[in-house]
């Protein structure tokens, strides 16, 4: 008998309360943006109200600045998140439905597009108030992790977003119909906890690492520095989750069970990786800009 983990009875809904014959619901997902977005408003300030991280100038931005911009940056991760959603991931449902791309509480988010969303509203905010786009997105993308940790671990406890079937021992026995149609005959199917893999690598170790260089090796000195090292983190870190995650449906067939999005010869990327590639990319020219700029 395979070995496997029983996904854990935890309800998607942290509690529920009736008002007027209306149900009202706070969710695990929801919860994770709020905490996530309030940790790293307060990573982001205490980094600017820590004088020996910056040079002599002084930090990009002060701590009203941040708390303004921080408007901006929820409003770039809501509209690009879902738009990026619906552009890369289901383009032809919404073309037909264009009256669901508001309804955002049916779920359909894109974290590529969530951060373009922040980097377009950064960008225009910089431009407004001739702030320097650099150093100010370096501060900004300190505390993104804590989002993407926070995040996965919620997908996780929908049951939401996981992985492909595997026989390895930690496998989880995701409830519902598609998570267990695994093409198998009888028995129950388990699969890579890939929410908490990328909890992991996107979320813990990604915010470990540019709290280290901001706070131990003066990365902040450097612009560009901790962003590259964001990009490319990130980018590195999902491409590798994608070999064990389950693509979306959309992009599964007969003559593509593995869901690639671009194949050749049964070889190929996943929209992941491909929507990854130019994170890593950018990210590796910001390191290497930052590094010759610091030489």
């Amino acid at each position: 008998m395979q070995a496997m983990i029983p996904f854990p009875d935890i309800s998607p809904e942290i509690f529920t309360i009736s008002l007027g014959g209306f149900e009202f619901a706070l969710r695990w997902y929801a919860m994770a943006y709020i905490v996530g977005i309030l940790i790293a408003w307060r990573i982001t300030v205490r980094a600017v109200e820590t004088p020996r991280l910056w040079n002599a100038s002084g930090a990009p931005m002060n701590k009203v600045q941040v708390e303004d911009f921080l408007t901006w940056a929820i409003l770039g991760v809501i509209v690009g998140g879902r738009l990026g959603f619906v552009l890369f991931y289901q383009p032809g449902y919404y073309l037909s439905n264009p009256q669901d791309i508001l309804k955002v509480w049916q779920g359909g988010m894109a974290f590529h597009g969530g951060m373009l969303g922040v980097v377009i509203a950064g960008w225009i905010y910089c431009a407004r108030h001739n702030l320097p786009k650099l150093s100010v997105a370096d501060v900004v993308v300190l505390g993104v992790p804590v989002g993407l940790l926070l995040g996965r671990i919620a997908n996780f406890t929908n049951a939401e977003l996981w992985g492909r079937a595997t026989d390895l021992p930690w496998g989880v026995a995701f409830p519902g119909f598609d998570a267990q149609n695994c093409g198998q005959l009888a028995g129950v199917c388990a699969r890579h906890p890939s929410q908490l893999y990328e909890a992991f690598l996107e979320g813990a170790v990604l915010l470990a690492v540019l709290l280290w260089l901001a706070w131990r090796k003066d990365a902040l000195k450097t612009p560009g520095r901790i962003t590259g090292t964001f990009f490319a983190g990130y980018g590195f870190a999902r491409f590798l989750v994608e070999f064990v995650r389950q693509p979306d449906l959309q992009f599964i067939s007969d003559g593509n069970p593995l869901g690639l999005a671009l194949q050749l010869n049964g070889y190929g990327l996943t929209m992941g990786q491909i929507l990854s590639l130019p994170m890593i990319l950018g990210g590796l020219w910001l390191m290497r800009r930052a590094a010759t700029v610091r030489a």
